[in-house]
């Protein structure tokens, strides 16, 4: 047998292997004969590289690393699917169809909580791998997509056809992924689809191949089966894997209780599941029902409920913010909730406590409200024992001041101006990114230039150069990083006053407040000799927030710090943004999920730029909702209240009109 020979049967058997291991789940060999096989192939390839071809089993293992992924035009628009999340808005999109096509029935399929991906196959290899993108224009990940072993790099005939698909992380690999970045003290990944968000963008593809990414396929274009439940079939049967739980339902009662049995399975499942996507299943209706501009007619996506989760309330601490507001904290056993992994909880004050009727010891429910952030739903009272009866604290876990709730206020504070955790968040919130925005002045490093002395006050950040040569002996630190930071403290001096404001933490004065004052003022010797009654006056600022801003202004020690910052040569005037008419001209905006193109903060100064508005939530009020990658509630919350809704591409065409 020649070296060929022996290359093209190792590469059989390994293919064949497996795809019976990988897509059937029934291993028909050996691992070490695999891993065998695997050592021989690599071996000949590594001696004989012009032998190596792109279908070869060896590229599993990664190897290729790119400096940064091509930008790739989909052949068609990868649309998404617009959400059914109650059982009557399901009943309501089958009257829809029915309307167009009475004799419909469906196909219900599992909504795997991955990212979706295009493959296409020339002659039969695989040629290349793509992100979603906005839809229109996705990521080339080929090398990472050829690491995933459930995806055929070769098909069994030489077709031309692309698929498209989800692509997710195990809960299997996700635990082990972030035990082994638990070990290396890195950040550990919130859930399984952010583990495959981030593993499937790695550049360099060896570490793609270790993260263990898996996928099911569920959509052929150019397809000539006539049923979705054939067509899942036929993909099969070229080797995809597909995934088992796909199920033909002739009326929407047979589809809800297909949702019921699934739901009953769902936590054991080894990967996860957000929802059921329920397409018609006769494809040549397809046309007759139609398509809006984002959404096929002809399926939705039912997302299930918030899961609920029980728990034991171990410990209530406390938590001193920049203003001295103490914000109780539920501490309980850590549980997974919706892929993560969740051990804390705010309760924001003590009559939000006693409105629960929340103690230590109890069992409670936890949810992510707006399926992120985590909080308490409520104690489960039948399953109550011994309990710790919640008494609210009365001095500062810091400092030990005695503290302050005024009158017609929930909230209780710490007064002590040198409280430590007032200091350090102080600063943490200074040199943030919605306020002064200092790169790479992060939380951890303001923390550990504070424990060493060298921070203690907003003014010490740009005398920070004064301690070079300590700076750079300091643990994790070096010469190259304190240059950078340095460098990045001078460059934050041109600033816009507004920022400074902001970032002064002034109690009530947040980023649009700031704003509004420093348009008003024009100067910060303007804003500390204003006077109440004029502050007051200003739409939207009203006689609380002014009587902070005066309040802040007549103390002594802030007089000396804002003089200090005068003389660092901090700029302390207000520059307008010109504001040129646009499309976006008096409109309110609300951005949702990551922009490839430009950051928040970016994105923002456009917008305002062209006089628009770019606000934190979603209303009735809201004109447009910009779409970016991964993007949260507020997508489900605009549909639902029919706010036009304008991706990437569109975003970028009209600001450059």
């Amino acid at each position: 047998m020649n070296l060929q020979d022996r290359i093209n049967e190792i590469k059989e058997i390994l293919n064949k292997a497996s795809y019976e291991y990988y897509v059937l789940d029934q291993p028909t060999i050996e691992d070490y004969e695999y891993d065998q096989l695997m050592s021989e192939l690599i071996k000949i390839e590594n001696e004989h590289p012009e032998l190596k071809t792109s279908d070869s089993p060896t590229n599993k293992i990664g190897g290729e690393v790119l400096s940064k992924f091509e930008k790739v035009e989909h052949s068609s628009k990868m649309m998404s699917l617009s959400d059914a999340f109650n059982y009557e808005e399901l009943k309501e999109f089958d009257v829809r169809v029915r309307k167009e096509a009475p004799t419909a029935t469906y196909c219900c399929e599992l909504k795997i909580d991955g990212l979706s991906v295009a493959l296409r196959y020339e002659n039969g290899g695989l040629v290349l791998g793509a992100t979603r993108g906005n839809g229109i224009i996705g990521e080339n990940i080929t090398s990472n997509v050829k690491t995933i072993k459930s995806i055929p790099l070769k098909l069994s005939n030489s077709l031309s056809i692309e698929v498209r698909g989800e692509i997710f992380m195990p809960k299997k690999s996700f635990h082990a992924l972030n035990e082994e970045r638990a070990l290396n003290e890195e950040e550990l990944f919130a859930n399984c689809r952010n583990a495959a968000a981030g593993s499937i963008r790695q550049l360099d593809s060896k570490i793609a191949a270790k993260r263990n990414l898996d996928a099911f396929l569920y959509y052929l274009l150019d397809d000539t089966s006539k049923t979705q439940v054939e067509s899942l079939e036929n993909m099969k049967k070229l080797g995809f894997k597909v995934n088992p739980y796909f199920k033909a339902c002739s009326t929407m009662d047979d589809v809800c209780a297909y949702i019921e049995e699934i739901a009953s399975i769902r936590e054991t499942l080894p990967y996860d599941i957000d929802g059921i996507v329920i397409k018609v299943n006769e494809k040549d209706l397809y046309t007759k029902i139609g398509e809006t501009v984002k959404y096929p007619k002809w399926a939705i996506a039912y997302k299930f409920p918030p899961e609920e989760v029980k728990t034991k309330l171990i410990d209530i601490t406390y938590q001193v913010g920049r203003s001295g507001v103490i914000t109780p904290v539920a501490n309980f056993k850590p549980v997974f909730v919706q892929g993560s992994l969740i051990s804390k909880a705010t309760l924001h004050n003590e009559d939000y406590i006693l409105a629960k009727d929340i103690h230590i010891n109890d069992i409670v429910l936890i949810r992510k409200a707006g399926d992120v952030i985590p909080e308490v739903v409520r104690p489960v009272l039948e399953e109550r024992k011994e309990i710790v009866p919640f008494k609210m604290i009365d001095k500062c876990p810091c400092c030990q001041t005695p503290l302050i709730r005024k009158a017609g206020e929930a909230d209780y504070f710490c007064l002590n101006p040198n409280c430590t955790e007032k200091i350090v968040n102080r600063l943490i919130h200074f040199a943030s990114k919605p306020a002064y925005n200092i790169d790479s002045l992060g939380d951890k490093l303001v923390l550990q230039l504070y424990e060493a002395g060298y921070l203690k006050s907003i003014a010490d950040i740009f005398e920070l150069y004064q301690h070079y040569d300590a700076l750079i002996t300091l643990p994790g630190l070096g010469e190259k990083s304190i240059k950078h930071l340095l460098e990045a403290i001078e460059v934050s001096k041109k600033n816009n006053l507004n920022l400074l404001l902001f970032g002064l933490g002034i109690k009530h004065c947040g980023a649009k407040i700031s704003t509004l004052i420093c348009k008003t003022f024009k100067t910060m010797e303007a804003i500390k000799k204003a006077e109440f009654e004029t502050i007051a006056e200003i739409n939207d600022i009203g006689e609380a927030i002014a009587y902070e801003i005066v309040a802040y202004m007549n103390q002594p020690e802030h007089q000396e710090l804002l003089n200090k910052l005068q003389e660092l040569g901090l700029n302390m005037t207000y520059e307008s943004l010109e504001v040129h008419e646009n499309y976006f001209t008096n409109k309110k905006c609300v951005l949702t999920g990551t922009l490839d193109s430009m950051g928040r903060t970016e994105a923002k100064k456009l917008i305002e730029q062209f006089g628009g508005s770019l606000t934190e939530s979603v209303s009735a009020k809201t004109d447009i909702l910009i779409l970016g990658t991964n993007p949260g509630s507020k997508f489900d919350k605009a549909k639902k209240l029919g706010i036009y809704i304008m991706e990437e591409p569109e975003f970028l065409e009209k600001i450059k009109e």
